[in-house]
């Protein structure tokens, strides 16, 4: 923060960091290790949609670019109850790096193409033999990670939340303020 901000009153936006999405790789590993949780092979980025065919254009054009990929994961574009888009990637749950290489474009692309105030979050779900679920959620704005543990339709287990964070710290940039651990019912893959 500089003097100018200090006097003002005002803080700068912390500025997003998309490669700490290749990180989630690593985490994968100590999730498994130390807690059982393994990925589902799916991945999604939401966003709030604009209006316009420019939008819509840059929007079919990402999705066509993951397509591309010669291992072409299945892709889908949905939109949730609460009005937000989400483009769902699906890979094998052995190919984490692949989904975050794909994770990446989208939020890159929507990014060089001017869409990037509508950019919120990137997820991606692991399960535990038991069938509980969390998602790693990779704030677009903050650039910083949270997890999100549902447990019903409108419940969470707080207690594993944190638990992962605390076995997460020194291999993501989590997210410290609790008021942005923000619940993302019907999230695609939780």
């Amino acid at each position: 923060m500089g003097f100018w901000d200090a006097v003002t009153g005002r803080s700068r936006a912390k500025a997003n960091n998309l490669d700490a999405l290749f990180n989630i790789p690593s985490a994968a590993i100590t999730l498994q290790t130390a807690a059982g949780f393994t990925p589902t092979g799916v991945g999604s980025v939401c966003f709030r949609s604009a209006a316009g065919a420019a939008f819509a254009q840059t929007r079919d054009e990402v999705v066509a670019l993951i397509r591309e990929d010669p291992q072409a994961p299945q892709v889908e574009v949905t939109e949730d109850g609460f009005g937000f888009t989400w483009v769902v990637v699906h890979r094998s749950p052995d190919d984490t790096s692949g989904l975050c290489t794909d994770l990446h474009a989208v939020n890159t692309s929507l990014e060089i193409q001017g869409f990037a105030s509508g950019l919120l979050c990137s997820v991606v779900p692991f399960v535990d033999p038991s069938g509980r679920r969390v998602g790693l959620v990779y704030l677009y704005k903050q650039g910083t990670f949270y997890a999100f543990a549902p447990t019903g339709e409108n419940t969470r287990d707080n207690l594993l939340e944190m638990t992962v964070r605390d076995q997460l710290t020194g291999e993501l940039p989590m997210e410290t303020d609790l008021s942005r651990w923000f619940a993302l019912w019907g999230a695609p893959g939780l």
